[in-house]
């Protein structure tokens, strides 16, 4: 079997052995529209993270039998094409629950404990020349008894239930979906979920449902102080209303995930007027190193079943 990755890079390090075990593998760190073509016409399978896999590309790939996606969602493949060509394709679901839950836990507790702030008051030097043992400008502020309110109440969202109710904060939730539910959690409307809690958490997907699903009409609606968190996907916050809420009104916003990534020249978010009260980070609440070890793992796997079915 040839095989071939495409956007290595997007995975970090790790022993390509994994793959190579199969057949000839392989690896590019990153790979442009054109390049698709030319470096996957003798492969029979194909790994890719973010790279587009359009219909001219599959029809025109006489080899092809799989696509990896190491990733959970597979919108950058046109599975139409790919399913009339008999291409199958295969994605990786679960790998991330308890990382994005962590990496959620961590920004939360960042903004309650200012710890940009406080961790920069000792960096530059400010703490040697204080009078008194501590220093306390900057009120912090404990997570129990907070309400903490879950927008989306998948795996990673019933996770991030678990680790809030664990600080002792008072949990609830909207499903975007409906079809989510949890006995003793109350389920609340958007509308009252925004308006009562003090941390907001959003972990749904994309869809035409949660597109621009927080916007200013809603961020007009938190509460004073309130924390607002985009672990979800970009595109369900509205980057340019919350940019410009940030400077109108008292809340904080922390997200993992941008509309269009990598992050824009001249974005909003790159103010330095709102950098006090925003935490962007470049999409790696997926990539903590055990979380990563089991994507590869769990796409290895995908290779190695799909091999074993032709055999």
């Amino acid at each position: 079997m040839n095989i071939v990755m495409l956007d290595a890079l997007t995975l970090g390090e790790f022993d390509s052995k994994i793959f190579a075990e199969f057949g000839h593998f392989s690896m590019y760190l990153t790979t442009k529209p054109d390049e698709i073509i030319p470096r996957c016409k003798d492969a029979q399978i194909i790994i890719v993270n973010k790279v587009v896999i359009d219909s001219h590309t599959i029809q025109s790939l006489d080899n092809l039998q799989l696509i990896c996606v190491a990733a959970t969602g597979t919108n950058n493949i046109d599975l139409q094409a790919a399913e009339k060509k008999g291409v199958l394709v295969k994605n990786v679901v679960g790998y991330s629950t308890n990382a994005v839950a962590q990496h959620t836990l961590m920004i939360a507790l960042s903004f309650l404990g200012k710890l940009s702030y406080y961790a920069q008051y000792v960096a530059q030097g400010e703490w040697v020349k204080s009078d008194i043992f501590c220093h306390l400008s900057q009120p912090i502020i404990d997570l129990q008894s907070k309400e903490w309110g879950i927008v989306g109440f998948g795996s990673i969202g019933r996770q991030v239930c678990h680790l809030a109710q664990a600080f002792g904060a008072r949990v609830s939730y909207h499903s975007t979906s409906g079809n989510n539910t949890q006995a003793g959690i109350p389920h609340k409307s958007l509308d009252s979920l925004l308006q009562t809690s003090d941390i907001i958490s959003i972990h749904a997907p994309l869809n035409p449902q949660t597109h621009n699903l927080i916007a200013e009409p809603q961020i007009r609606q938190l509460k004073k102080g309130a924390i607002l968190l985009n672990l979800g996907r970009g595109g369900i916050v509205n980057e340019q209303d919350v940019a410009k809420m940030l400077q109108e009104q008292d809340f904080y916003f922390g997200s993992d995930v941008l509309e269009k990534e990598p992050m824009i020249a001249n974005h909003p978010f790159l103010n330095p007027a709102l950098a006090n009260r925003l935490i962007i980070t470049p999409h790696i609440a997926w990539a903590y190193t055990d979380t990563k070890e089991r994507l590869l793992g769990m796409v290895a796997e995908n290779v190695k079943k799909f091999l074993q079915s032709i055999a």
